[in-house]
């Protein structure tokens, strides 16, 4: 009984003069921002400077990091069903804390062999666990308004990469990169960790309310309106074939993206541009795409979210297309631009669709391997671009064949109907 009493407590939390679920949206944010270390754009800059320190080759840190990240994505599915079982708030604090590790693991790599495991590290637990962690609690808290808040969090996102590439360059040059490593991993701890065992609960239901701020007598929450939302269990939305037309798309974007990102230093040199307008452009995208994500999550609201994925795919075949022609600051600035655009609506639609096709009960399973699908395609996209490199001595090739996947890619969404359960 006193065990009951203590869990009850826990999930006490102060009175505010609005819908609660909007501060579990500003942590969402949060702690999208905070998978920065994790995420390509985050050790995009780092390459470089390890390519000159341990005298690796491109190709070789490029594969360390593609198979570093495949491995992470296998795990995902795990950590999606540990989400269903033990709630969102208890991983999102050891998520956070096991990130922190890992940064500091990274800021003491010596040869390829740590460089693997750090990678792996920070994969498994920056760029999969903690967007995965938000991206199954936001869900909980809204239905109708399920866009809208998607787009708010998604800030965290935008800020993260403009923040991290630009700051990253400069704490770098100020102090090196191994002291960067251990400065991202002191804040997360002192910063996110306290702020998420503080403000966190898994979903309304745990302080009285209903998603949406739906009125309800909390008395008898029981005999309350039910939530109508259909809710599929991971095993029942495999046999749809949606279901596996979306994880194809889920695929192509973190491919492409992935490649391009870890490898955007290296294209601009070779087209004969600046590091410094690399990182630029890489913050540029996210500047373009805040206001597109917030327009999005409204327009997605209203319009179903795989027409709005075809849209995405007919995006990157355009700036690919432009980046291969990118020999000046003019087109470099539009290809950012575009990318920017592109990405702001994709960033919401492939979010909103797994909630809003197959409900919020199992979000967690299901999300974990849509999450999985989509580590393991971003593993798949530095490698290509590395020994396209290494091979024909430039990118024009690798980006002409990258064209082909989101032209499969907006076929598929466009046959990605929302499933119905048979009665």
């Amino acid at each position: 009984m006193g065990a009951l009493a203590k869990q009850k407590n826990l999930h006490k939390t102060v009175q505010t003069p609005f819908y609660y679920g909007w501060i579990i949206v500003m942590m969402g944010a949060l702690g999208v921002f905070f998978s920065g270390p994790g995420q390509t754009y985050s050790n995009a800059v780092f390459i470089d400077y390890y390519l000159a320190d341990f005298g690796w080759s491109r190709s070789v840190v490029s594969s360390v990091y593609s198979f570093a990240t495949l491995l992470a994505g296998l795990l995902m599915i795990v950590v999606g069903r540990y989400i269903d079982k033990y709630g969102q708030r208890f991983a999102m604090v050891f998520v956070a804390s096991a990130l922190a590790l890992a940064c500091f693991f990274n800021s003491t790599v010596t040869n390829s062999v740590m460089l693997f495991i750090g990678f792996f590290l920070i994969r498994l637990f920056g760029q999969g666990s903690m967007t995965l962690v938000p991206n199954t609690l936001v869900p909980q808290w809204f239905i109708e308004k399920r866009g809208r808040a998607f787009s708010l969090m998604a800030i965290g996102g935008f800020l993260s990469s403009a923040t991290f590439p630009l700051l990253n360059l400069w704490m770098i040059e100020q102090w090196g990169w191994q002291h960067t490593w251990r400065i991202w991993g002191f804040l997360l701890l002192i910063i996110f960790v306290p702020l998420t065992l503080f403000f966190v609960r898994n979903k309304p239901e745990d302080i009285g309310l209903l998603p949406d701020n739906r009125q309800t007598n909390k008395t008898t929450l029981k005999q309350s309106v039910p939530v109508e939302e259909e809710s599929w269990s991971l095993s029942e939305a495999k046999k749809t074939k949606t279901f596996w037309l979306l994880l194809f798309c889920v695929s192509i974007p973190a491919m492409v993206n992935t490649g391009l990102t870890f490898h955007l230093l290296s294209i601009f040199t070779g087209n004969e541009l600046s590091p410094a307008l690399a990182a630029t452009v890489l913050s540029l995208m996210a500047i373009v795409g805040f206001p597109i994500t917030v327009l999005s999550g409204f327009i997605l609201e209203k319009i179903q979210a795989n027409y709005m994925l075809v849209v995405t795919f007919i995006g990157q075949i355009l700036f690919l297309l432009l980046l291969i022609f990118s020999k000046s600051i003019i087109l470099a600035v539009a290809f950012g631009v575009l990318w920017g655009i592109v990405g702001g609506v994709e960033r919401i639609a492939l979010n909103v669709i797994w909630p809003n096709f197959f409900g919020r009960k199992h979000i967690g399973s299901i999300k974990g391997l849509a999450m999985s699908v989509m580590v393991i395609g971003s593993a798949f996209g530095p490698l290509p671009f590395g020994i396209f490199y290494d091979f024909f001595g430039g990118y024009n090739e690798i980006l002409l064949v990258m064209m082909i996947f989101p032209a499969l890619g907006a076929v598929s969404a466009l046959l990605a109907e929302k499933p119905i359960i048979k009665t």
